[in-house]
């Protein structure tokens, strides 16, 4: 698979978390605390594939790798909040595994690209 292939793949696949997470959000409490949660959960988890879109258009290689750890932190956010959810029991790990997994994966990814030798 090349570049140009990859990252459209990649890009489907952001997409499709963030719609994942938006989902899984919905299922939170309607209590003041779970509404922090939910509202941070769907902030940092579209955000990852709205950064990744913009790295792969961006304007120079530091341009590129700015966005690619601004997706690495999104991503570990992402997982933060979800090991919330699971610890408070607010959703189990039943309901949250396949988010939890994407969102590993992803961490490891953008990790990887991002501490890529120049």
């Amino acid at each position: 698979m090349d570049n140009k292939e990859f990252a459209q793949k990649l890009e489907k696949r952001t997409l499709e978390f963030a719609i994942q997470i938006i989902r899984l959000s919905s299922k939170l409490p309607n209590t003041p605390e779970a509404k922090v949660v939910k509202y941070q959960i769907t902030k940092a988890g579209t955000s990852i594939g709205a950064n990744y879109r913009e790295a792969n258009r961006a304007r120079s290689r530091a341009d590129f790798m700015n966005k690619i750890r601004i997706c690495e932190s999104e991503a570990s956010e992402t997982l933060y909040w979800l090991e919330i959810i699971r610890t408070i029991k607010w959703l189990d790990e039943k309901t949250t595994q396949k988010e939890f997994e994407e969102c590993k994966e992803f961490l490891a990814l953008f990790t990887s690209i991002s501490h890529k030798p120049k």
